[in-house]
């Protein structure tokens, strides 16, 4: 039998721009913007039974073998096979088969192999889902594909927000509530994938924003990675939650998030500016309190540059490494350029980054 034609799907980083840490609690909101760099999957047919996974940050592609509806054999690429496993899921209580696979994945997400910090694990898992899911024949809205990434993700990280996952499903600017990760990963045990995919998710939500107006988003990269998971593990860990500590950094972050959506809404550049710089004092203030590592050197340096060029910055997720963000006066180009001048001198790299546009990125 002739096998499907190829499918390529590619989704897009994501940064945050204001949110994280709180969001990872269900329906605490957090902003995030999908940027213009990807991770392409490209899926076609198998030589023999299994999924060939291979990527351009791997040394040699794997072979994995269906063992009671997971893929054994090891060899890393864990989001690439959690997503191929979801979506047989799915297949399977379709009564459709699952053909051999290779799958391949190329990233512009890293460099000379480290991660940038912009949501690599999250965009291959979003771009996973969509080649397979069309190689084998499945018509699934964006909705669904967000939700079998978010279950696949979970089976690996269930502290993981799934921000990442919403932006590189929507693109654009986005609001993001999580859901109950614990509540969809056991209906999904109890009920099957096809119940999850329509059940009300307690918690989620997402809508799209307009970009900041009159605004420039420039982005540093610290040059040292980072774990987002093992930053929130660290803090989960801690006897913060539940302190008074943790409920004002909670009302904090979810009163500057909501101004912060209205400012962008209202195109109120300054207000939006300065809601930054409060979510740049509310995580400073999480780090002095938690001693979680957050601000490093390098990621203070490009927040004290932007406010010297005359704009507002912050670190992008969990921080401890990776890309902070900063936000200046689009008309005025001598501060970005001065920006970019101030933090190459302290060895932060300008990325060449831009928003991904809206739309369905997969289809």
């Amino acid at each position: 039998m002739t096998s499907p034609p190829t499918v390529v799907r590619r989704a897009p980083g994501k940064l945050f721009v204001a949110g994280e840490y709180a969001v990872v609690e269900s329906g605490n909101t957090a902003i995030l913007v999908a940027v213009d760099r990807y991770v392409t999957v490209t899926v076609s047919g198998g030589d023999r039974a299994g999924v060939l996974i291979s990527s351009d940050l791997a040394a040699r592609a794997v072979h994995r073998h269906w063992q009671d509806g997971r893929l054994t054999g090891g060899g890393g690429a864990v989001h690439v096979a959690a997503a191929v496993e979801t979506v047989a899921g799915l297949l399977a209580e379709r009564h459709l088969p699952v053909p051999p696979l290779r799958v391949s994945v190329t990233s512009t997400l890293h460099a000379d192999g480290r991660k940038y910090g912009l949501g690599s694990s999250g965009a291959v898992t979003v771009a996973t889902v969509a080649a397979v899911a069309s190689y084998c024949g499945l018509q699934l809205s964006a909705q669904a594909r967000f939700r079998l990434a978010l279950l696949a993700a979970a089976r690996i990280d269930p502290k993981g927000s799934g921000g990442d996952l919403a932006a590189s499903t929507w693109g654009g600017w986005i609001a993001y509530q999580a859901p109950d990760r614990a509540f969809v990963l056991d209906l999904a045990r109890r009920q099957g994938l096809e119940a999850a995919l329509r059940a009300p998710w307690p918690g989620f939500a997402v809508r799209r924003l307009p970009p900041p107006d009159g605004l420039c988003l420039e982005v540093g990269w610290t040059t040292t990675p980072a774990s987002t998971t093992a930053l929130v593990s660290d803090l989960h860990r801690r006897t913060w939650r539940g302190s008074p500590s943790h409920h004002t950094f909670m009302q904090a972050t979810a009163d500057l998030v909501t101004a912060s959506v209205a400012a962008l809404e209202a195109g109120d550049g300054a207000g939006l500016l300065h809601q930054i710089r409060r979510a740049r004092q509310e995580l400073a203030r999480l780090d002095d309190e938690v001693g979680l590592g957050i601000f490093t050197p390098a990621l203070t340096t490009l927040c004290d540059a932007a406010e010297a060029s005359g704009g507002a910055a912050k670190p992008s997720g969990a921080g401890g490494g990776d890309c902070g963000i900063a936000l200046l006066d689009a008309e005025a180009p001598h501060h970005i350029a001065q920006l970019r001048q101030r933090w190459a001198a302290a060895g932060v790299l300008p990325l060449p980054v831009g928003p991904a546009p809206e739309g369905t990125i997969n289809e």
